[in-house]
């Protein structure tokens, strides 16, 4: 597998990075002692536990993303729409990276307890709120929560299963995954035609009870012995440099020729304060934290930074994918219901990417090839993509979008197996906590990226159409917040307008093509590590 000379440095692509010099990867001075390895009943009965919570979280993301257009619209505010996702994944972004090392001082269980009810908070907040302001918050909690919910879960799975097995389970949990992806979008639609959108937030409320009950009877992970009193562990100052760095970086990115113009105060405040609070955070996490939330040196291996960073720029356009195509099927005159349903071939590849590539990466024990294929199709797939149009026949999205899928999926497994197998076992929870940073980063940029893109192109197209046509400012500013708008214009303007919004949605998919390009790229320079078939990989 490897192709560097084994003198060459101690760590190689067949020795996971940080690897101590004692035998094994166990014993209270190479961090929490392994796990039991379980067999595979056991496997099923505990990781069904924190499936359901990753299934209500998938569920969730494609229910925002099918009815953004039509709360947006009920508060008359289309720009309601790109902070609907934002306002989660920001919360999701800043909270995410601590749970890695969180959960190995305090343990998975409560971490996932913590996470179930973030979640159902948030859920009953945004099914209950009457301004915009209160929905938003209602997304800042629940983000913190669903975050939690889908990154604990792959902690639990490393915990319990050898690296050459990982990747199958993984393929298993993002079916879950994906049968929450496939199902939100409909169910979303459906929910909103029938009972309203808010009734989508609260009827997941009972499922996370459940959910939560189930992970306290059967999670048992053991954490870390140590002297030092929990609380004392926790790294406060790099948690608190850490959430800042990324609030402030993703507040003025969504802000900045969304909200507000590129020169306000806000957006020329808050992106030069992330780089300030970013080199805070490095420096406290490389000088001064004893247990750093993600330490910095593993960011220095090269699969680790380049897993990461393809996470990052795929996650970003695929996420923008999620939020923009619905509305581009209801700019083509489909209901909430039908473009949810043109989303289940995105989730349904997915699970079969995921899964795919985790049998064969068990029988193969090679990820690279994979992640070769897996990425010259997310690059075919989102430029077939950037073809559509009003008049494309009803099946090419769906072709075009399982492809997608199948690619993402197992974008997502093999970059995760490359990570952990790249670091040592008692590392993989903090160096997935970093992985997940950087995903969840990159779907918020995504989002903002498509979402000032669209605004952007839409605001130019509608007034180089319709500069001094009677009652134009008006009419323009009121289908900018909502597609409802279109039915009320008068006939003549149906036409410009319609092509302005395909123009604009163009714009986005033309713009995520390049962020695609982008992963791939980086991808390259992942390395080949040994998959080894037990937990103590030896």
């Amino acid at each position: 597998m490897a192709t560097d000379e084994p003198s060459r440095s101690p760590t190689t692509e067949q020795t996971p990075l940080l690897r101590e010099a004692c035998p094994a990867d166990s014993g209270p001075e190479n961090g929490a002692p392994l796990a039991k390895e379980a067999s595979t009943k056991e496997l099923v009965v505990i990781l069904s536990s924190i499936w359901l919570g990753v299934f209500l979280a998938a569920l969730d993301t494609t229910i925002v993303a099918t009815l953004s257009a039509p709360i947006s619209s009920s508060f008359n505010s289309f720009s309601l729409l790109s902070w609907l996702a934002t306002s989660y994944l920001i919360s999701n972004a800043a909270f995410q990276p601590l749970s890695g090392r969180l959960t190995d001082i305090y343990s998975r269980r409560w971490g996932l307890i913590f996470s179930n009810v973030f979640f159902a908070i948030g859920n009953v907040i945004c099914g209950l709120a009457k301004t915009q302001s209160a929905i938003i918050f209602g997304r800042v909690v629940a983000g913190v929560g669903g975050g939690g919910l889908t990154a604990i879960s792959t902690f639990v799975t490393s915990d319990l299963v050898p690296l050459r097995k990982r990747g199958v389970w993984q393929g298993i949990g993002n079916l879950c995954y994906g049968a929450g992806s496939g199902l939100g979008g409909v169910f979303g639609g459906w929910i909103n035609d029938t009972l309203g959108w808010r009734w989508a937030f609260l009827i997941q409320v009972p499922f996370l009870a459940v959910s939560c009950v189930m992970v306290a009877i059967k999670i048992d992970i053991p954490v870390k012995n140590s002297d030092t009193a929990r609380i004392r562990r926790v790294d406060f100052l790099g948690a608190f440099t850490l959430i800042l760095a990324l609030v402030s970086l993703l507040l003025g990115l969504n802000m900045g020729g969304n909200q507000v113009p590129w020169t306000h105060p806000i957006v020329l405040t808050s992106l030069p304060l992330s780089l300030v609070f970013l080199g805070a955070f490095i420096y406290v996490e490389a000088r001064i934290a004893s247990e750093p939330i993600i330490p910095v040196r593993l960011l220095l291996d090269r699969t680790v930074a380049a897993a990461c960073l393809t996470n990052w720029f795929t996650t970003m356009a695929v996420f923008g994918l999620l939020f923009y195509l619905p509305l581009f099927f209801q700019v083509q005159g489909l209901s909430a219901t039908a473009a949810g349903v043109r989303l289940i071939p995105q989730a349904v590849g997915t699970s079969i990417g995921s899964l795919g590539c985790g049998v064969i990466m068990r029988a193969s024990g090679r990820y690279k090839i994979l992640n070769s294929v897996a990425m010259a199709l997310q690059v075919t797939a989102a430029a077939l993509i950037c073809t559509l149009d009003l008049s494309t026949p009803a099946w090419l999205p769906f072709l075009y979008f399982f492809l997608g899928g199948v690619a993402y999926g197992s974008m997502l497994t093999v970059t995760l197996v490359a990570l952990i197998s790249a670091v040592d076992h008692h590392h993989h929870a903090v160096v997935t906590s970093a992985s997940y940073a950087f995903r969840s980063t990159g779907s918020t940029i995504g989002i903002t990226i498509a979402s000032t893109v669209f605004q952007n192109t839409l605001k130019l197209g509608l007034w180089s159409r319709f500069r001094g046509r009677e009652h134009a400012e008006e009419l323009i500013s009121r289908i900018r917040d909502s597609l409802n708008e279109i039915r009320k214009l008068p006939l003549d303007w149906v036409p410009g307008v319609l092509n302005s919004y395909m123009d604009s949605l163009r714009a986005v998919f033309l713009t995520l093509l390049g962020l695609t390009v982008l992963g791939a790229l980086t991808s390259i320079a992942m390395r080949e590590h040994t998959l080894h078939n037990n937990l103590a990989r030896r």
